[in-house]
């Protein structure tokens, strides 16, 4: 179906009211759904939409019918930005994302934005940041070392479930000191610090663990995407090759696998995954002090 339907679906059941001014229209991800298109068409969707001025996006909402009590919008300003990139990456996709891109989430030009970010490099760092930020550690740490690394390990697990794009954003050689992910460094450094291990030690294993979660965090974006792609569900993929799957494991040359793969009831449970090798890792941290 082309774009330009779609649009013609949604202006008529805003016309016929089904769609009353200021209620909610249909996420990028529901048109994708819906009638089967591509996530880049369904954005085009909107913005038609949004030229046409029969939708206008609501900060903190999303896009709305036009019309009716119009709010007073917030000033352009850096966090606006970053909070309306931040919303076309959870529901887009990073790739989605461009300076354009948001200045039509937010109804202003592009050249509007580099008055507050000079360029999209610099707006993917304030993004992660700030993403940091909703998921601050507490004031008092809990008691332990292994607690205090179980409870920013699973912090920063939670942040990229919410937003899997940064399992590519975020760079191990590379770091950005911003000021709401100094604290996850500080938190873990003095966790392991006074357990026996030298600088250089904790430094690695500050590492170590930080790679871990990240690591693991790139499955999530990488399903999310090919979700979109695909229009598949993981189940849904697992399925479609099961015969082919599973005349491979039956060959009898994988007799391990096709013991742990297709006789155990386990699934593909990523946050269970997780767990175990968070334990696993700080296993191997509580037997190094345990060392002479």
């Amino acid at each position: 179906m082309a774009y330009r339907e779609v649009v013609e679906v949604i202006r008529a059941r805003i016309e016929a009211g089904e769609l009353s001014p200021g209620e909610r229209v249909p996420s990028t991800r529901q048109i994708v759904a819906e009638f089967g298109i591509a996530m880049a068409t369904a954005s085009k969707v909107l913005a038609a939409l949004r030229q046409e001025g029969l939708v206008r996006v609501l900060p903190g909402v999303g896009t709305v019918v036009a019309g009716g009590v119009r709010e007073p919008e917030p000033e352009l300003g850096r966090g606006r930005i970053v909070r309306a990139a931040m919303r076309i990456a959870d529901a887009e996709g990073v790739d989605a994302l461009s300076m354009r891109r948001v200045a039509s989430e937010l109804g202003t030009g592009a050249m509007s934005l580099y008055r507050h970010v000079p360029g999209k490099e610099e707006l993917l760092l304030l993004m992660r940041d700030a993403a940091f930020g909703e998921f601050p550690l507490p004031p008092s740490p809990p008691a332990g070392w292994r607690a205090q690394l179980e409870l920013s390990g699973r912090r920063l697990w939670a942040m990229y479930r919410r937003h899997p794009w940064l399992a590519r954003m975020t760079s191990l050689t590379r770091p950005y000191a911003g000021p709401n992910q100094m604290p996850y460094s500080e938190w873990n450094i003095r966790a392991l610090t006074g357990l026996g291990f030298d600088d250089p030690t904790i430094f690695r294993l500050h590492l170590s663990l930080f790679v871990y979660v990240h690591g693991s965090a790139g499955s999530l974006e990488a399903e999310r995407r090919e979700e979109a792609e695909t229009g598949l569900t993981l189940s849904e993929w697992l399925i479609a090759r099961e015969d082919t799957t599973r005349a491979v494991m039956e060959s009898g040359a994988f007799p391990n696998s096709v013991r742990v793969f297709l006789h155990t009831d386990t699934g593909l449970d990523l946050d269970e995954i997780f767990e175990t090798g968070l334990r696993s890792m700080l296993d191997g941290i509580q037997r190094r002090i345990m060392e002479p």
